[in-house]
């Protein structure tokens, strides 16, 4: 352990255990949300240690709360999560073989692969996705524990705004893609699907609806004009 901090040195380290509270604080927003919404506590524990996928899980149990189909709620989370495949490849040899490759994929996010693709050094990246991989997944169990012992007292989490910690972790992932023109279009057209059938379907629905937006979406635009530049 102390040569993966001599790997990292201090300001890689610091920046990752930064990271690592701020995931805890919002591991405990979505305990608290789970449990205040009505599901027992044993759900948000065993989905974080099983599925460990915040978007996921913020997205399932705001479909479920709101009165809509578990099976919608996970087809949305698997939709959702879909974004892991390329961070996988991307990230193949710095996990590694064997057991660590099924290790490493069951702790990536979004975080820990910028992390590990910041870096310059294969030996730097590697200490960097476990770190930030581990860091967090144990931050955001024990913040998610602490949530939902929390959320069996608050009977009301809405009024200290917890209710807001859901829409804010889906916006603070979607806002760096939307500097592409394309994804903004994309996007919109999303929104403007999901508000219009959101009167007329159940719950969760709209979501899966809104992918029609992607249709609008220029694959690879992006890339090439990287290319060019």
């Amino acid at each position: 352990m102390r040569s993966i901090w001599r790997t990292l040195g201090r300001g890689l380290a610091r920046d990752i255990g930064l990271v690592c509270l701020a995931d805890g604080v919002v591991g405990l927003s979505y305990g608290a949300i789970s449990v205040g919404g009505g599901l027992p506590l044993w759900v948000p524990i065993l989905l974080s240690i099983v599925v460990f996928a915040g978007a996921s899980q913020f997205l399932f149990v705001g479909i479920v709360a709101a009165g809509g189909s578990p099976i919608a709620a996970m087809i949305a989370g698997l939709l959702v999560n879909t974004r892991h495949v390329p961070f996988g490849l991307a990230v193949s040899d710095v996990i590694g073989g064997g057991w660590r490759r099924w290790a490493g994929s069951h702790v990536m996010t979004d975080e820990n692969v910028a992390f590990a693709m910041g870096q310059d050094d294969l030996r730097q990246k590697r200490a960097a996705y476990w770190a930030g991989g581990i860091g967090i997944f144990v931050c955001w169990n024990i913040g998610v524990v602490i949530g939902g012992l929390a959320g069996s007292v608050i009977t009301d989490t809405d009024v200290f705004g917890l209710d807001a910690a859901f829409p804010a972790v889906l916006l603070a992932l979607v806002l760096p893609s939307l500097r592409d023109k394309s994804t903004r279009t994309a996007a919109l057209v999303g929104v403007v699907i999901a508000l219009a059938a959101t009167p007329l379907l159940p719950a969760g629905l709209p979501v899966l609806l809104a992918l029609a937006g992607l249709l609008f979406y220029r694959a690879g635009k992006p890339a090439l004009e990287e290319v060019a530049r």
